[in-house]
């Protein structure tokens, strides 16, 4: 899991079990099973029935996106990857990347050098990789709709866990000393609700979209420097220009 994420969690957590103690509340009381099935389960079966078959098969990657750390490498490891690109393209021509090209991991940046050195024209090269950019980008905001849907859900479906749990109650008023436990049982549900959505789901939709945006912004960077490189742009240029599109503060880190 993504260190900044687990982070996150247990700090709301941990700041929700103090106030309980300060409060004189007993904290075990969130471990209330039914509750916690009703909000976790339900909440991710209505999310589901907004979504197709062919989304719901991406829930696994959509989750793993959430949590774990973003794939994404240093833009100044980028951009040295580049200029090294540029310098041999400059001195022995477009064709010597090739083999170059094979040991490139990054699909992204191989299909974009592959592109350029088979002789693409440079607007149509540029307009293809911009187009995948953009398809990420919409299947990434699918991801995000999921789980902000989770945290519009969750809350509604905690309220509907208090409302079975308070007919349970008025179904036993008869029984006067039992009613307390099962009145705070009945609000444990809305509890989990509003703390699944604002502690998890909401922030998880938001990490996507963050993770997205760190993405896209990289491949954006690869576009500039596989059209310079296919230009015949000059190495320092070439590091100049891409230096100038990612954030100051990076810039620095690397220099120090």
């Amino acid at each position: 899991m993504d260190p900044a994420t687990l982070i996150g969690f247990v700090v709301s957590l941990v700041a929700l079990l103090i106030f309980m103690v300060m409060e004189g509340a007993d904290p075990t009381s969130l471990l209330f099973l039914p509750a916690i099935i009703l909000v976790i389960v339900a909440t991710f079966g209505a999310a589901m029935s907004s979504q197709t078959m062919d989304d719901l098969k991406k829930l696994p990657a959509w989750f793993k996106m959430a949590v774990m750390p973003a794939k994404v490498p240093p833009a100044t490891e980028q951009i040295q990857t580049l200029v090294s690109l540029a310098e041999r393209a400059r001195k022995e021509g477009l064709l010597a990347l090739e083999a170059q090209v094979k040991a490139i991991e990054d699909p992204f940046l191989k299909r974009g050098l592959q592109m350029g050195i088979d002789g693409t024209d440079p607007e149509e090269l540029r307009a293809v990789l911009e187009s995948e950019i953009s398809a990420k980008k919409a299947e990434d905001k699918v991801a995000a709709k999921f789980m902000n849907a989770m945290g519009g859900y969750a809350p509604t479906i905690g309220i509907v866990g208090c409302i079975v749990g308070l007919m349970n109650v008025m179904g036993n008023l008869s029984n006067p000393e039992s009613l307390g436990p099962m009145i705070a049982a009945a609000f444990v549900a809305t509890l989990w609700g509003v703390m699944a959505a604002n502690f998890w789901f909401l922030p998880m939709g938001a990490k996507i979209l963050r993770v997205s945006e760190l993405q896209a912004a990289q491949m954006e960077l690869l576009v500039e420097g596989i059209t310079e490189i296919q230009a015949g742009t000059s190495p320092r240029a070439v590091r100049l220009k891409l230096t100038s599109l990612i954030p100051p503060s990076e810039v620095a880190k690397e220099a120090a």
